[in-house]
């Protein structure tokens, strides 16, 4: 650990549950690199993954972005492919598009598909599915309304999903943001998360929450703050 960490580590009350306004007010404050840091929330839900009537996922767009330009790619054919281009896509195709991802091109950072595309898009599962790229009609990136999905993630469109511990690693925009815009994006995360609370969880939902910059330190949030502010 370098000297920077340590610096923004010693302004972290390590044990302490970090009211919202705090907390936000103190990210920050805690990033170490020269680039503009990443901040991501992370934490544990109330719920076991391996029932998949527990399974959390879903998408958000977050009202001020993540602060990344995103590259859509659209598997599309016809007028779909005119609508794609009207609406920002980077890279739109079809069949010909396909092959050249099946041979290895991946600059792009998120694919939308048209329904009847969706035979042909299969048999990228071994590409796409270890990368979570693979389109999927449930997240909204399998769908004829092609402008809404390519102007949503050109938004900032985020997706979440628990891991087999059931714990939650979201972005929610960068350190230049300051504050009060990402305490917004954070809120508009933590509405979608609590919607999509599986009705076979027991118990408590939102467990544990944290926030931090790619390079610094965790900083606890008040759980129970959250919680009440969706009751």
């Amino acid at each position: 650990m370098g000297k920077k960490f340590e610096a923004a580590k010693a302004k972290v009350e390590l044990e302490r549950a970090y009211d919202l306004e705090k907390g936000f007010e103190l990210v920050p404050q805690t990033k170490t690199a020269k680039f503009d840091e990443t901040v991501e929330v992370s934490g544990r839900l109330g719920v076991d993954p391996k029932h998949p009537e527990q399974m959390v996922r879903g998408t958000v767009v977050l009202p001020h972005g993540i602060g990344k330009t995103v590259r859509v790619l659209v598997f599309a054919k016809g007028e779909k492919e005119a609508e794609a281009k009207s609406a920002g896509a980077d890279f739109i195709g079809a069949e010909d598009m396909i092959e050249k991802v099946s041979k290895g091109w991946l600059d792009f950072d998120a694919i939308v598909a048209t329904p009847d595309m969706m035979g042909a898009v299969g048999k990228l599962g071994k590409v796409l599915g270890p990368r979570g790229l693979m389109p999927n009609p449930k997240l909204g990136t399998v769908t004829f309304d092609v402008k809404k999905a390519v102007s949503d993630l050109k938004a900032g469109k985020v997706e979440f999903r628990v891991d087999k511990q059931g714990n939650i690693h979201v972005p929610v925009g960068k350190a230049s943001f300051g504050a009060q815009k990402l305490k917004e994006n954070f809120i508009s995360l933590m509405d979608a998360i609590i919607k999509a609370k599986p009705a076979s969880s027991k118990g408590t939902y939102l467990r544990s929450l944290f926030i931090s910059t790619t390079m610094g330190p965790s900083i606890k949030l008040d759980a129970v703050e959250v919680r009440n502010m969706f009751k």
